[in-house]
């Protein structure tokens, strides 16, 4: 090493002062200038230009201006931003009050309709294969037995779930006025909660599964008008073979056909059905001016 390299590094060994950054030279200059320029109309069009599209126009009819009031309008009257009202009673979402139990019974719901779904890849509604699947499922599938019970159990919850919620909302007067239509979609979503639970018992096809069916469906024998042993059942010309039983069966006894139909049921026809009343009932909750609270308290001056 030469006497220059040793006083090199010496001298940078001595802490001198930090070069300063390179001045940017014009190529660079316009470059950069170049990609602002571009980036311009990008930057627009997120501002809110894209409002202004036939895209945005043709979806969203009703052109909102920017004034603080309509933005939080947006906002307090779109349910999907803001589940409850402006305006509620304090006493209304205490869980001590609610006890929870409606969010508890959709969140149940939600979580049936994703384990169900998940059970539908590995399950064949057929006479022959339906118990060997449900076998399969528990043995051989990694978590298939898990995947089964927390369906299982959470079907079990929902139908605790809703009774709790409904005796709640009985106890505390929330099915009077203005709510007296919600509470009969909440009769009408109980029912076919136990309807989804009774449809589903049957898939598994065993013997659990067989006789409760069994038992339920000769108990719809007899129901009136409908049933050919109910009262008016066989004035009007129902019989074993043309009634409501025979109609939920598919024929006259458990077979293969009621294990088909109860699979429709249960994993179609009644999910679409309770989504669309639960739809209904979220809306109502809201129109109504939210859960119902205590009473307000009133000023002696305001006692009538």
């Amino acid at each position: 090493m030469s006497h220059d390299d040793h006083g090199h590094g010496h001298g940078h060994g001595a802490g001198t002062e930090a070069p300063e950054a390179p001045p940017v030279n014009d190529t660079e200059g316009s470059l950069l200038n170049a990609l602002r320029a571009k980036a311009e109309p990008l930057k627009k069009f997120m501002g809110g230009e894209y409002k202004e599209t036939q895209v945005w126009k043709s979806i969203f009819r009703h052109k909102l201006d920017k004034s603080h009031r309509n933005r939080s309008l947006a906002v307090l009257s779109n349910v999907f931003l803001h589940l409850h009202p402006a305006r509620i009673n304090r006493n209304a979402v205490r869980y001590n009050f609610t006890w929870g139990m409606g969010g508890i019974t959709f969140y149940l719901f939600v979580l049936l309709t994703l384990t169900g779904t998940l059970l539908m890849f590995y399950f064949h509604p057929s006479k022959g294969q339906a118990y060997k699947d449900i076998m399969y499922l528990q043995n051989d599938v990694p978590f298939g037995n898990l995947l089964r019970n927390m369906h299982r159990w959470s079907a079990h919850a929902m139908v605790i779930t809703t009774w709790i919620h409904m005796m709640r909302v009985f106890l505390t007067g929330s099915y009077k006025p203005p709510r007296e239509f919600n509470w009969n979609i909440g009769v009408l979503l109980l029912l076919f909660t136990m309807l989804l639970s009774f449809t589903g018992y049957l898939l598994p096809d065993d013997q659990l599964g067989f006789w409760a069916v069994t038992v339920g469906t000769n108990m719809a024998r007899a129901t009136p008008i409908l049933g050919h042993e109910g009262p008016l059942g066989p004035e009007l010309g129902f019989t074993a073979f043309n009634d409501v039983r025979f109609a939920l069966l598919g024929g006259s006894v458990v077979d293969a056909n009621a294990l088909l139909r109860a699979y429709i049921w249960h994993c179609i026809a009644i999910p679409i059905i309770a989504a669309v009343l639960m739809i209904v009932h979220f809306w109502r909750i809201r129109k109504d001016g939210a859960i119902s609270g205590h009473a307000p308290v009133m000023l002696e001056s305001e006692v009538k």
